[in-house]
């Protein structure tokens, strides 16, 4: 299925929850006039936010309201069901912490449309976290799993092939969403984008990253330096622990993902188990959330977190 010649009609889908205001007015101010129309999708504000965020809209577009959290994985998918209403041909994701650069999507369609193989169905930024030093969030097949490209080609315009994208920034043909599927909603957040990613490439879709097409976005909670590793470690609140072991463990139980992928993936989430429980506060509560989303990994439960581990204060944004 190669997607045929179409006028584009670009409709950005921006998820928020419990979101800085100011910091989603600035991301709509830059990302309005790239697109043809925005659909902010709320994960359970209160009234309050959800005003603000209309009027913040007004007339660019529309904001979906879910009334509680269902998760990046449904937003997303709702979004994407809101841009269809509005004609959309293209969807561009983004979290509600980017910050586009001038151009972005015009760079992202011209690499997408002029696609000569037409096989390309999803392209992205180059994604940087400011606040590290940290080579950009490009990831390659590099034999046991995705890792930072180390040589990013500089010259604008440079289609580079990916393992996966990062979500925020991404802009997708919906016909190729049509050909894969949306994204999966029992994985809620955490790979959503990687399972997304391994479904597009089994149907024989290529990712990229365009060169020259910027995306400033915060991966994780906060940065941390560590003595025996050069690069900062992006930090996680026990919640998100929770559901980053417990994804993991289901991709690598599952078909999709490569057999050299899945033991560097286990190679690395037993890395992560042992970081946050030897060197992070609350340690009680991460290793009760991991003992949980291994338990939920091993019985193929997927969804939201378990409300009672919530209500023990596991985390606020749950």
């Amino acid at each position: 299925m190669t997607p045929s010649p179409v006028t584009p009609c670009v409709v950005a889908v921006v998820v928020t929850y419990h979101s800085d205001l100011d910091q989603v007015r600035s991301l709509l101010d830059e990302l309005c006039p790239q697109v043809d129309s925005v659909v902010v999708v709320d994960n359970g504000s209160d009234d309050e936010v959800v005003a603000a965020l209309r009027d913040t809209v007004s007339d660019r577009g529309e904001v979906v309201a879910l009334g509680d959290n269902l998760g990046i994985a449904t937003a997303q998918n709702r979004g994407i069901e809101a841009a269809r209403n509005r004609g959309a041909t293209h969807v561009l994701l983004s979290d509600d912490d980017s910050a586009p650069s001038a151009g972005m999507v015009d760079q992202l369609l011209a690499a997408l449309v002029d696609d000569p193989t037409g096989r390309l169905g999803a392209v992205g930024p180059v994604v940087v976290d400011e606040r590290t030093a940290q080579a950009p969030l490009v990831f390659t097949d590099q034999g046991t799993g995705p890792r930072r490209i180390p040589d990013l080609p500089t010259t604008p315009g440079t289609v580079v092939d990916v393992a996966f994208l990062i979500a925020s920034g991404c802009l997708v043909d919906l016909r190729v969403v049509d050909d894969v599927g949306g994204m999966h909603d029992g994985l809620f957040i955490d790979h959503v984008d990687l399972e997304w990613g391994l479904r597009a490439r089994a149907r024989g879709w290529r990712l990229a990253v365009v060169v020259g097409a910027r995306l400033d976005h915060h991966l994780g909670d906060a940065t941390r330096p560590v003595p025996w590793r050069s690069r900062e470690v992006h930090i996680q609140s026990p919640v998100r622990n929770y559901y980053t072991v417990r994804n993991t463990l289901w991709l690598v139980r599952g078909r999709r993902m490569p057999v050299r992928w899945r033991w560097g993936y286990l190679a690395w989430i037993t890395r992560y188990i042992v970081f946050y429980l030897v060197t992070m506060p609350p340690r009680w509560v991460r290793a009760r959330l991991v003992a949980q989303a291994v338990a939920d990994a091993a019985r193929n439960r997927q969804g939201r977190v378990p409300a009672r581990l919530v209500e023990r204060k596991a985390g606020r944004r749950a």
